[in-house]
């Protein structure tokens, strides 16, 4: 089996995501290390142990894993949606905190809806549209009086199983949500993105809408890679025809296989594009890049978090960024997962907590 999947045999949709993230992990491929990232966007410590963990609860929405964090400040406290996973697919809950280390679930956000074709067995609210600056503690921007979103939902049962469609919602007070159609599905795209679409970060510049997303092609290797789409109506999308702009780095590199869940903000006059890596035996790590102008990626070296040992939080895998910044305090969430403590959030900072 190890052999098979290295050797790009195995179709990537007859397998979930997470078999193939384990698979790997099981494979005993070498990796390289790189270094250099700017300072101000270093987060080196870790709280080392989970803000949101899996609740373990038989019938909870996230009794199996906390995934996918997106934070955000609303009024006097910081906001938190995040998707759990309790066997048959995602759904979408928020946390709140008045220190962003402390956490407290309160509600399931978003419910599937076994009467609505796309959202059947799936749905995962990724973004919230927020202000850009990176140094800033991400408050909600709204358009036309709504805050936006952005929703994806795979068609089948299971752990991210199927290609994923991505679509917008709309909400007057962030806990009252109406979804739209899908406005971008993987059958419609180029061949890196055909065979499945996954986490959407919108970002809204002088006007122009753009859908950062990550997606895999329909090749025997599983590969994901991310790129974008731009709008100014919010109705008409036209995908980039240089994607996927940021591609899989060469043998050896950490990102190898996966550049993932970007999480793009504004860092003075650039972008960074904060993403995960997978490399090729299956680790996977917070990395970042550098935009001038949203199309050309510039990689930053080195590892914004790294995997921790064992018997960590983080042990398996650190990966899925979402920042804000407070108190001048730069805050790292992430998706930490274990065989110990299982999947869930964890959080990073440029500061000891």
């Amino acid at each position: 089996m190890k052999s098979e999947i290295l050797a790009g045999a195995l179709l990537p949709h007859l397998v979930s995501r997470r078999e193939f993230l384990c698979s790997l992990a099981l494979a005993g491929v070498a990796t390289s290390f790189r270094k250099a990232i700017p300072d101000a966007l270093q987060t080196p410590y870790k709280l080392n142990r989970l803000v949101i963990a899996p609740s373990k609860k038989a019938g909870a929405f996230d009794a199996q894993g906390a995934d996918a964090p997106f934070v955000f400040r609303y009024g006097n406290s910081f906001y938190m949606t995040y998707v759990g996973f309790d066997g048959e697919g995602y759904q979408t809950g928020l946390a709140s905190s008045s220190d962003l280390i402390q956490w407290q679930k309160e509600t399931l956000l978003l419910r599937r809806d076994p009467k609505n074709p796309v959202i059947r067995y799936n749905v995962a609210l990724t973004w919230i549209l927020r202000e850009n600056g990176v140094f800033s503690p991400g408050r909600l921007k709204k358009v036309r009086g709504r805050y936006l979103g952005v929703y994806h939902a795979y068609p089948r049962p299971g752990y991210e199983v199927g290609p994923a469609a991505i679509g917008l919602c709309w909400s007057h007070d962030l806990w009252h949500w109406e979804l739209e159609e899908p406005c971008l599905r993987a059958e419609d795209g180029q061949p890196w993105e055909q065979g499945g679409l996954y986490k959407a970060c919108l970002v809204e510049d002088q006007g122009t809408y753009y859908l950062f997303y990550n997606a895999k092609g329909r090749a025997a290797q599983w590969k994901e890679q991310t790129g974008f789409a731009s709008s100014t109506d919010l109705k008409r999308w036209a995908r980039f025809s240089g994607n996927p702009v940021l591609r899989n780095g060469p043998p050896c590199s950490p990102d190898e296989r996966f550049c993932s869940d970007p999480c793009v903000l504004r860092y003075g006059r650039q972008w960074a594009v904060f993403y995960y890596g997978l490399d090729a035996r299956g680790v996977a790590r917070d990395l970042l890049a550098l935009s001038p102008d949203l199309r050309r990626m510039a990689k930053c070296q080195g590892f914004l978090i790294d995997v921790g040992p064992a018997g960590s939080v983080d042990s398996q895998y650190a990966h899925k960024p979402s920042v804000v910044f407070n108190q001048s305090v730069l805050y790292h969430f992430y998706c930490a997962v274990s065989l110990e403590f299982g999947r869930g959030i964890s959080l990073a900072a440029s500061r000891p907590m």
